[in-house]
């Protein structure tokens, strides 16, 4: 940066003082002084932005070893699986027959045959209507009309 001490800044200050005149060097000061706080706030965002921009980086860079990691063990772990199929398809296999293919040994879906939209738990209609038990809520409005005292005329 450049080197300003205080006889320079007193120097340029009584040349800025001569140059311009007593009645226009406080408004050409403070003119400055915001130009310089500008420039200072663009250089402190222009210095965060780097720095977002090189913690993006390292975090990408932080990622994709993970994710090549992750994909190693995912591979180990699926050699490891197609090794313990085949050794338990030999193990399990009667003496003489032929040992089956590992994608073969997985049995076919067979549906459950439930229906989910039947609620075979639910209380019977007959019983909550003998027991007093509630099916149907009431607005307030609704409540207030059905339950107030009819009036004898």
């Amino acid at each position: 940066m450049i080197d300003i001490g205080l006889s320079k800044m007193a120097l340029i200050g009584a040349v800025a003082l001569i140059v311009i005149g007593p009645e226009k060097l406080p408004r050409v000061a403070r003119t400055v002084g915001t130009l310089l706080g500008k420039a200072q706030r663009y250089v402190a965002d222009v210095k965060s932005e780097v720095n977002r921009s090189m913690e993006l980086d390292e975090l990408k860079k932080m990622k994709d070893t993970v994710e090549n990691a992750a994909r190693d063990v995912e591979q180990s772990i699926q050699t490891s699986a197609s090794e313990f199929e085949k050794d338990w398809a030999q193990a399990t296999a009667m003496p003489g027959a032929e040992v089956p293919d590992a994608s073969a040994v997985v049995p076919a879906y067979k549906h459950p045959g439930k229906n989910w939209r039947l609620k075979k738990g639910a209380t019977p209609q007959w019983y909550k209507a003998r027991s007093g038990v509630r099916t149907k809520a009431l607005s307030g409005a609704a409540r207030v009309a059905r339950y107030r005292p009819q009036k004898f005329h």
